[in-house]
């Protein structure tokens, strides 16, 4: 899987980020599949384009006011850890390449 430090998550070509009135809900539509996004998701889904790595990602998103601001006390480190946990389980997924 390569080294968390190391890996630049690019979503795939394939993949569209969209708003789904219906739902409600940011989504990831990749073919023959919906990935509902909740949260900063899509934040998180906008700066994987391959140019940054899993820990840029984390401290860029660390640094948004609106999402480090509600991380609350120890907000880069917990900012850090669920960027990371997301990113390898829509990896795992087959979302992420």
């Amino acid at each position: 899987m390569g080294e968390p430090q190391l890996w630049r998550p690019r979503v795939l070509p394939a993949a569209v980020l969209r708003h789904d009135r219906v739902r409600g809900a940011d989504v990831l539509l990749l073919p023959e599949r919906v990935v509902v996004l909740h949260g900063s998701g899509r934040a998180v889904l906008e700066l994987c384009d391959g140019s940054r790595t899993v820990d840029e990602i984390a401290a860029r998103l660390s640094a948004d006011t609106d999402i480090g601001a509600g991380a609350g006390a120890g907000g880069e480190s917990r900012v850090r850890h669920e960027v990371t946990s997301f990113l390898h389980r829509l990896r795992t997924e087959g979302c992420l390449r």
